[in-house]
């Protein structure tokens, strides 16, 4: 017996087609088994697919399961907007949910209407982990094609996370940005022997625009050469920043715009909130804006 599911493509972190960071999204995927997912999510052959399913206890409103073409992952920041964003264009939808996947549950929050809404998408704040050593640092560095000049004196080299591990690689320009040359097999040996995931790379010295960053990402260890625009990375880089000064910690909310993606031609924003408590961090928000690129249904 053959049942239809409604399939979304979405940039998510973008409002203009073709750029931001594509995601599938899956509705109505209750039934469809662990390999069926997994197929679909080949088939779309994005960096990752949602698939929204119907809760199963009363603490959150429907659940979410995360797919690459290869394996399931606990959560992902892009593909949450962009299943959001598919949700919010329907009249009933309601502007405030609480979303369980295999990472825990997170509250999601649709701000603003029509063209200018955003999906706003909250976490615990990550755990800041260890500064690299020197030796693990000139190994990254040669890794990148960076020279030790080239890093911002004010940022040390650290990893950030817990389940999503990420390493923060400050540098003094776009420039040196723009000339990255990943040795991507030297970077995924890197990953295990140092315990990060992926290699973030930012720049404070931004030129034009309402940006406080630019970034660049690598994740080869996951599969992933470069991604285009990270929201979960956004959410660590906030963390990073204000504990290394780059942000007040004496507010109740702290927010900053980083952009990423121009260097594979799909440039992106997200948006990053931080709620403080007596100067610790109690939250962080990555929001974002999406826009449809197709919708189709399949049969199963």
């Amino acid at each position: 017996m053959t049942r239809k599911i409604q399939v979304h493509q979405v940039d998510a972190f973008t409002r203009d087609r073709f750029t931001g960071n594509p995601a599938g999204v899956v509705l109505n995927a209750d039934g469809l088994s662990e390999g069926q997912m997994l197929a679909i999510a080949r088939e779309l052959n994005n960096a990752d697919t949602a698939f929204i399913l119907a809760p199963d206890n009363s603490e959150h409103a429907m659940r979410a399961r995360f797919f690459t073409p290869r394996t399931e992952v606990g959560f992902v920041g892009h593909a949450t907007v962009a299943a959001h964003y598919v949700l919010s264009r329907r009249h009933s939808a309601p502007r405030h949910v609480r979303q369980k996947s295999k990472a825990g549950i997170v509250d999601i929050e649709v701000r603003g209407v029509e063209e200018d809404r955003s999906i706003a998408v909250r976490q615990i704040p990550p755990p800041l982990g260890r500064e690299l050593n020197d030796r693990e640092r000139l190994a990254v560095l040669d890794a990148l094609a960076l020279a030790t000049d080239d890093l911002d004196p004010r940022c040390p080299l650290r990893i950030v996370g817990s389940n999503s591990t990420r390493l923060m690689i400050g540098v003094r320009s776009e420039e040196a940005l723009k000339h990255l040359k990943p040795d991507l097999s030297r970077l995924t040996t890197l990953s295990a022997q140092l315990g990060a995931a992926g290699y973030f790379v930012f720049t404070l010295a931004t030129t034009g625009g309402n940006h406080l960053t630019e970034s660049r990402m690598f994740c080869p260890a996951l599969g992933i050469s470069e991604d285009p625009v990270s929201g979960n990375a956004h959410g660590l880089l906030g963390v990073y920043l204000a504990r290394h000064g780059f942000l007040p910690s004496n507010e109740q909310r702290v927010s900053f715009s980083g952009v990423q993606g121009h260097q594979l031609h799909r440039p992106g924003r997200v948006n990053v909130e931080l709620e403080f408590k007596d100067g610790s961090i109690e939250g962080v928000w990555i929001i974002g804006q999406a826009i449809s690129i197709f919708e189709t249904e399949i049969e199963i």
